[in-house]
């Protein structure tokens, strides 16, 4: 499966990049997140680890993931290193003015077997529609912070 999702964030590129890039504010804005944590010690770098807890089809799904790449500020890349629904994210960040940015996201992968990998198209239109959803609360979330004081991060 590859979904996608791309947006403009009226924010300025290095904070949308450290919000998403810290993977302990997944939670804040990715449906079925439930939980999140880095096992690794900062700062984030190639080889940083974290886990996390998301539902998804009615289960839990507990993961391990790696950082592969990393440009601070730019792009991140992602991989599961352990997980029943593997997959890889690459997300970039790119500046359209002092205060603006566009955010991509790239995602690929899924279910290896089972019931899941049978019904793989569905649940790639239905994944899609989801990362949507999630990239549309990014933007909500972080452009609403932008009306609130620094003290109010969106990373609080």
């Amino acid at each position: 499966m590859k979904m996608t999702a791309t947006r403009d964030i009226a924010r300025p590129a290095g904070q949308v990049f450290d919000f998403f890039a810290d993977a302990s504010n997944n939670p804040k804005w990715q449906n079925g997140m439930q939980f999140c944590e880095w096992t690794s010690q900062p700062p984030i770098a190639v080889g940083s680890t974290y886990q996390q807890t998301a539902r998804f089809m009615g289960r839990d799904i507990l993961s391990t993931f790696e950082v592969t790449a990393h440009e601070p500020g730019r792009l991140i890349a992602i991989e599961t290193i352990k997980s029943t629904f593997p997959i890889q994210v690459v997300r970039t960040v790119e500046p359209t003015g002092n205060e603006s940015c566009r955010v991509s996201a790239d995602i690929t992968g899924g279910p290896e077997r089972g019931v899941a990998k049978l019904v793989e198209p569905l649940i790639g239109r239905w994944a899609q529609k989801s990362v949507d959803r999630d990239y549309d609360r990014l933007v909500q979330l972080l452009e609403s912070a932008s009306s609130d004081s620094t003290e109010n991060s969106p990373s609080e």
